[in-house]
């Protein structure tokens, strides 16, 4: 097959126009990868680094990541931390506040990660990922002295990939 060696073309948009259109995907049963803005779940996973691999969510479980809309046009990928009936309790793993919504507002769950650059995903059903998500969630007291740490003295020695 001939490769198409023609420069790649990067557009930006704002959330509030692209994610609806996401939804629109994903209601239709596509799956999308979505590149991460923002820093709400570091240290893990990195602003303009890595990407999440989302499909439509068919149920929400404790410690899912899920893409939920928080008030209109206003979308968070963040950890699903409670679930009290239809009222979900989402946490960025890079966070020391609670987000919440409801059932119906989550939209998608994260399927798998591309990180670091990586062609590979590490699958949110994988051994890494649930380790890590059952160490760092059971982390939580002392996370805000683990960010300040990752922060303050690693990003500076280590930047991101």
């Amino acid at each position: 097959m001939p490769q198409d060696n023609s420069p790649l073309t990067v557009i930006q948009m704002a959330n509030a126009q692209l994610l609806p259109e996401v939804v629109k995907l994903l209601d239709e049963g596509h799956t999308v990868t979505l590149p991460l803005r923002g820093y709400s779940m570091r240290p893990f996973l990195e602003n303009e680094r890595d990407k999440a691999l989302l499909k439509k969510t068919t149920t929400i479980s404790m410690g899912d990541a899920v893409l939920a809309e928080l008030s209109k046009g206003h979308y968070v990928l963040h950890r699903v931390v409670g679930i009290d009936g239809d009222a979900i309790t989402l946490r960025g793993d890079g966070n020391l506040s609670n987000e919440y919504c409801h059932a119906g507002d989550v939209k998608a769950t994260a399927i798998a990660f591309y990180r670091k650059g990586r062609s590979t995903p590490d699958s949110t059903s994988g051994r890494k990922w649930r380790v890590y998500s059952w160490l760092w969630t059971r982390l939580f007291p002392l996370r805000r002295y683990l960010l300040a740490f990752y922060r303050r003295i690693w990003l500076k020695f280590f930047k991101p990939i």
